[in-house]
């Protein structure tokens, strides 16, 4: 009896080249099941052939058995075999939690066996023997490529989920991920919400995300940037006023306290607002009450608040232009927001994002971005954040003069910051492990750049001078995308 699992995998003969197999990307790994030896070898010989990874199992127990120890893109199924029958081993692969798509085969086809087959969710259902060769492995080949489609759209569709969910935020790092966890947490609560972080980092996004995710979703949200208003207009932007209350207060108008009744306002910038606005707030806050100026009237108001800043409140505090009362009651849950150095993993995905959105306004077909482009800007400190990085892809669009974003179509406060050194600044918001990670990499992108170029770009030369094994020296050029 042939081996129970049997891993074959052999390279397409040159004879076989430009067939319409050849076309079709062939999946990572196929699993033939069938109880006759001959069979057996002959199918994974022809699959194998194609340069399918082939394993091999004699009934279906062993091939379930193999199915959840291992990834499968495609099982090819006998459907008459002793014991377990390839439909019972189609409707048990396919109620899996792993995805895999199957064909069934048999020399006894009728239509209603093809038609249970199809029901029972098999992509094709061949009939032996077959017609040729081309046959069995293209059905494999189409039946793998149905599944990779099926991926793909379950990952947009989880993408899509998670922008709808979180609003426009964007990242996928280990700091966003404890943001979306941390905006789950809090968007039902009704306490206070303080969000600390650099100009830039989303602060109102989150703000909208926290407001979209919690009971008061279907009510208004109110941004107020309080480092924009005035000082002697501030009290009356939040709180109102009366006619005649003071100078050009021609009507009574409502302040943005009473236009968020019932949802959501976001004081971003809280620690610009001026110590006797700081007061009024407090009240707000404890007591749900406001009076417009001009008015000895209370206001009752619901609304749910959350802060945000750029600055240390606890060392405005310590300062004394920042209420101590105040930053106790507005540090109930505190979300800090990283950086955009310190999710460098997250750039790409951002600038691609941009690249989308200002080749869509602008009419360009910008599609992508150059690697030496990407390098610069994942070795960029981007003090500005996220809104620096969009305004560099803003420009970029506009600079573009081929369909690719080059390094000189980016702002030059970003390519001529060098991509080997990595400001000390950088490393310090990093931990340690990452930290050391770039460096060390931005070493062996330099050591193996120069080795290179001093051995006229001769990779057994170079490897040779750096006292590196031939083999060692390609896996650093591939890593770091360094052309031979």
């Amino acid at each position: 009896m042939a081996n129970i699992l049997t891993p074959i995998s052999m390279k397409v003969p040159s004879s076989s080249r430009g067939s319409e197999t050849d076309k079709v990307a062939p999946p990572s790994r196929v699993l033939v099941v069938d109880d006759e030896p001959e069979s057996l070898r002959a199918v994974a010989r022809i699959l194998g052939a194609r340069g399918f990874e082939v394993l091999t199992a004699p009934s279906g127990d062993v091939a379930l058995e193999r199915l959840g120890s291992g990834d499968v893109d495609v099982m090819l199924v006998d459907l008459v075999m002793p014991g377990m029958s390839g439909l019972e081993v189609l409707k048990r692969a396919k109620s899996n939690t792993t995805r895999v798509e199957v064909v069934l085969m048999t020399a006894f086809a009728d239509v209603d066996t093809a038609v249970a087959a199809v029901k029972a969710g098999a992509y094709d259902f061949l009939t032996k023997p077959f017609t040729s060769s081309d046959t069995v492995a293209l059905a494999v080949a189409k039946a793998a490529e149905r599944g990779r489609l099926l991926d793909r759209t379950r990952q947009l569709e989880e993408e899509l989920e998670v922008r709808e969910r979180y609003g426009n935020i964007i990242g996928s790092s280990p700091p966003m991920l404890e943001i979306y966890r941390m905006i789950d947490s809090v968007a039902h609560s009704s306490s206070t919400v303080l969000l600390q972080g650099e100009s830039g980092t989303g602060k109102e996004l989150v703000a909208r995300a926290v407001h979209s995710r919690g009971s008061r979703s279907t009510k208004t949200f109110v941004p107020v940037n309080c480092s924009a208003i005035p000082e002697n207009l501030v009290e009356s932007e939040l709180f109102g006023h009366m006619r005649g209350a003071f100078t050009g207060a021609v009507a009574t108008r409502m302040g943005l306290f009473e236009a968020a009744d019932g949802g959501t306002i976001l004081l971003d910038e809280v620690g610009e607002l001026p110590l006797h606005v700081q007061v009024k707030l407090l009240r707000v806050l404890q007591e749900g009450e406001i009076k417009r100026v001009g008015s000895s009237e209370e206001i009752n108001v619901d609304v749910r608040v959350i802060a945000a800043t750029n600055v240390d409140l606890y060392q405005a505090m310590l300062k004394g232009s920042f209420r101590e009362d105040l930053f106790y009651r507005l540090n109930v849950i505190t979300v800090p927001l990283p950086p955009l150095r310190q999710r460098i993993e997250d750039i790409p995905l951002l600038a691609y994002h941009f690249l989308r959105k200002y080749a869509l306004r602008s009419g360009r077909d910008l599609r992508r971005i150059s690697l030496e482009a990407m390098r610069f800007m994942r070795g960029y400190n981007w003090p500005g954040n996220v809104r620096e990085l969009e305004n560099a892809m803003e420009r970029a669009v506009v600079m573009a003069r081929s369909d690719v974003i080059l390094p000189g179509d980016l702002p030059s406060s970003v390519t001529q910051t060098s991509e080997t050194v990595v400001s000390k600044n950088v490393l310090l918001d990093l931990p340690f492990s990452e930290a050391k990670k770039r460096v060390v990499s931005g070493f062996e992108r330099d050591y193996a750049q120069e080795a290179l170029r001093r051995a006229g770009g001769n990779v057994s030369e170079a490897a040779r001078q750096s006292a590196l094994d031939r083999s060692n020296f390609r896996r650093i050029l591939k890593k770091h995308n360094i052309g031979e």
